[in-house]
């Protein structure tokens, strides 16, 4: 099966990559109105809790083999999609939808799954959403993301979140500042010890924070503040060092000042285990598709955000590239990054949609090699928790 798609002198192969490419382009002129159902998936919404959260599936009951593809579409506050979430959102709906014409053309013994993801930035609804069920008996879980450099190799960090509360005892500061206690006081203190701590983290570890809650009023005691904290290493244990530290600064902040303290520790995201045989694939389809990468040690130097993709690729073989959205020629990197007014202007360009739909082209294509070839599956499977070499 595997000259199918690996012999691009055999016709079947250029059969499958015309059933694919062909669904694709026919579907990129809706894709912003696009109705699943009317394609023939079978859509299930809000079935994890998450209200905006869907599954849609098409293909056999019980599958030989299931592929999963995740759309994500949520926003950034004030600069909307400066992370191309709009642009996710579309790849994985095409590359779902040439998967589906593939099977349904040939008769594949296989399942497509379309998994609508949201809340990456902020809330982790893939954990959600894997927690709930919905990502179970897939084979593999893809994705691919629009960057301002082509990459395959791209060094998510783990992340975990924690917000602190502070609660203190209200007071007049003109008459009896004496009888308070300063919530403001032990947020500041924690604040402070964490920028100390900062000349001791290991290269790529991160700690950025703000106090998003100093008290009502300057002519009372603080009574009530809240701060959040983000922390990044580059792998997980990393973090639970961390935390250690960070608990003992905020509750020596408390003790200090008098305040009571209370904290949790949330949206916890693994960093990205590339499966190698699933990357090579799609670096394969993406070259035919002119695409050019640099070295992999220069792609890992590219260091970026992290994302709740990565707990799905320590269960599930998944890989999560990123695709330069700026041009259709060459590997140059443009200067707008992620997270920039720049890149969501971007986001909206015809090149952005253009080079969107090609990385959606290889995505399936490198599903599609995983229905048809089970020597390769095998492989893939195989090569699960086992960083790329």
């Amino acid at each position: 099966m595997l000259s199918r798609l690996d012999d691009a002198s055999q016709p079947d192969s250029e059969e499958y990559l015309k059933c694919v490419y062909d669904a694709i382009d026919a579907a990129s002129a809706e894709l912003r109105t696009l109705s699943l159902q009317t394609k023939g998936f079978a859509v299930e919404q809000g079935g994890s809790g998450l209200a905006t959260a869907f599954v849609a599936r098409t293909g056999k009951h019980s599958p030989n083999v299931t592929v999963g593809i995740c759309s994500e579409y949520d926003a950034l506050p004030g600069i909307g999609h400066a992370c191309g979430h709009n642009l996710i959102a579309i790849s994985g709906v095409a590359a779902a939808l040439g998967i589906k014409a593939a099977i349904d053309r040939f008769g594949l013994d296989a399942e497509v799954r379309l998994l609508g993801t949201p809340g990456e930035e902020r809330a982790g609804g893939k954990t959600t959403m894997y927690n709930s069920g919905d990502f179970n008996n897939l084979d593999v879980c893809m994705m691919v993301h629009g960057a301002n450099a082509d990459v395959l190799y791209t060094p998510f960090l783990a992340l975990v979140a924690v917000e602190v509360e502070y609660f203190g005892q209200a007071s007049q500061t003109l008459s009896e500042p004496w009888e308070g206690i300063n919530a403001l006081d032990a947020a500041v203190q924690a604040y402070v010890s964490i920028g100390l701590l900062r000349q001791q983290l290991e290269p790529h570890q991160r700690i950025h924070g703000n106090i998003q809650n100093g008290g009502d009023s300057a002519s009372t005691i603080p009574v009530y503040t809240k701060s959040l904290y983000l922390i990044r290493a580059p792998q997980y244990p990393q973090l639970e060092e961390l935390q250690e530290k960070l608990n003992r600064i905020f509750q020596a902040a408390a003790e200090v000042t008098g305040c009571t303290l209370k904290h949790s520790w949330n949206h916890k995201s693994h960093d990205i285990l590339t499966n190698e045989p699933l990357v090579l694939k799609f670096e394969k389809y993406m070259n035919s598709l002119g695409v050019v990468y640099a070295s992999k040690e220069e792609q890992q130097s590219k260091l970026t955000g992290s994302t709740d993709m990565g707990n799905i690729t320590y269960a599930i073989p998944g890989i999560h590239p990123m695709f330069n959205i700026f041009n259709l020629e060459g590997r140059d990197e443009h200067s707008a990054g992620l997270h920039t007014v720049e890149f969501a202007a971007a986001a909206v360009q015809p090149v952005a949609h253009a080079t969107t739909l090609r990385a959606a082209k290889a995505l399936a294509m490198t599903g599609l090699q995983c229905i048809l070839d089970g020597d390769f599956l095998r492989h893939v499977k195989e090569k699960l928790g086992q960083e790329s070499a």
